[in-house]
């Protein structure tokens, strides 16, 4: 199989520079909110939209059915199906957003019920549940059209619209900050520019596709389809939930908002290493829709193991400057008082999520051959094992106990479900596996480890 390298450059490069350009601006914002906004004020912004992250799950799935069918219809030249896809897509997500959106009317009446939250900050609470619940459920229509971007391999589009919207945010909430505005006024700030993203998205997809929009091209032949792939999918989103959005609630429900902040700390650095290999990862859908769609087994064999080098080349070097320089980097960061705390839990959500990442293109070429169904129940129980553990752990070892009961199922399942299941379902030894992908990456690391 022959890759345009020309366009996955394009994509890849565009990706990374949206992703340091987010990073940037997620180094310098967070603990410039943080200083402004003060710990418990911070906890409970992270609370919230941590809380309304869960709306993702209203998604089912329907995201990745876009992509992977927009994928195949261009490849196919099949625009009438193409616009069905579309069209009945659009419906469903218009009706899950009005569901959300009453949803979040009913949450914010009672949200001083559902967390602790201190007595002065229940109006500021309800208010900003208000806010960004509204914009997440636009945002599932409007998301619609970065979907379809995506199958068309146009990342390069959303890396820039993305990019633009990064800036704009950081621009307008300094001044905001600066002057002597609140949370709220942050809060709308960074709910609506998605907003606007979206619309730009949609203005450069329909010449693309030239989509045509109309009721008469909603069917159920369309929404079986999309139901039939996406209800895996939906598992996994759950899963996911469960895997790594729990958190901040457990912490908000048992220990206080303001220890959310000291969790948070760790994690995030996490979540950037994550988002570097993720904005690499995303090419491998619509390229093993490709591959699986031309019957092409050797070429979904290169994706597996090209594709995780790639992946462990990015993922090994960031962990072992988080393991030796961690300290330093919170410090520098947010200030020394968090490094006692926040760096414990830096470490051990580190090695888990490397495993996890290392293996990015696993999961993704499973979705693009429509083959993730064993996955999606496997990630299940690790998520539900991980709320479980860190419901147990949370109360005697505070933050530090909801960080091991993430740690604990993710290790299991990447060492020992997800290698073995791969190379099963390609045909491929596990030592032509491990050491094609990680071999090379891993020796590159001992100089880099020296030298730190």
């Amino acid at each position: 199989m022959k890759f345009d390298k020309r366009q996955i450059l394009k994509n890849v490069g565009s990706s990374w520079f949206a992703l340091g350009v987010n990073v940037v601006v997620g180094i310098f914002l967070s603990p410039y909110i943080l200083h402004r906004l003060g710990d418990t004020a911070f906890g409970l912004w992270i609370l919230i939209f941590s809380a309304t992250g869960y709306y993702g799950l209203f998604d089912l799935g329907i995201r990745s059915s876009i992509i992977r069918y927009v994928a195949k219809y261009s490849a196919t030249d099949e625009p009438e199906e193409l616009d069905r896809l579309a069209n009945t897509a659009l419906f469903t997500y218009c009706g899950i957003g009005l569901l959300t959106m009453t949803i979040t009317l009913i949450a914010s009446h009672y949200v001083n019920s559902i967390f602790r939250i201190p007595a002065d900050f229940v109006g500021t609470a309800r208010w900003l549940l208000l806010m960004v619940g509204t914009a997440v459920s636009l945002g599932f229509p409007l998301g619609m059209f970065g979907g379809i971007l995506e199958g068309l391999q146009r990342f390069y589009l959303l890396n820039l619209t993305s990019t633009g919207s990064s800036l704009l945010r950081a621009l307008l909430i300094v001044l905001a900050l600066r002057h002597g505005r609140g949370l709220l006024t942050v809060a709308f700030i960074t709910v609506s520019l998605p907003l606007l993203t979206g619309l730009v998205n949609a203005a450069a997809a329909f010449p693309l596709v030239r989509l045509r929009l109309g009721a008469k091209y909603v069917n159920w032949s369309s929404l079986r389809r999309i139901a039939s792939y996406s209800g895996t999918t939906f598992l996994i989103i759950v899963a996911q939930r469960l895997r790594f959005k729990t958190d901040a609630a457990v912490i908000g429900a048992f220990v206080s908002a303001a220890a959310i902040t000291y969790f948070t700390i760790g994690s995030r650095l996490v979540d950037y290493a994550s988002d570097m290999v993720s904005s690499l990862a995303q090419i491998f859908v619509p390229l093993s829709t490709q591959s699986h769609a031309k019957g092409d087994l050797e070429g979904l064999r290169k994706i597996l193991i090209v594709g995780n080098r790639a992946c462990a080349y990015i993922v090994f070097p960031i962990t072992a400057v988080f393991t030796i320089l961690g300290k330093s980097i919170i410090e520098a960061w947010v200030g020394p008082k968090y490094v006692a705390t926040s760096y414990p839990i830096l470490l051990v959500l580190l090695y888990p999520m490397t495993l996890m990442l290392a293996q990015s293109a696993s999961g993704r070429t499973l979705w693009g051959m429509a083959k993730h169904r064993t996955l999606a129940w496997v990630v299940l129980a690790e998520g539900v094992s991980n709320l479980v553990l860190s419901l147990i752990l949370v109360r005697p070892y505070g933050i530090m106990g909801d960080a091991v009961g993430t740690a604990i199922p993710l290790v299991c399942s990447q060492i020992f479900f997800l290698p073995g299941h791969l190379c099963r379902l390609l045909r491929i030894k596990i030592w032509t596996y491990v050491y094609g992908a990680f071999m090379f990456p891993l020796a590159l690391c001992i100089p880099l480890v020296a030298v730190l």
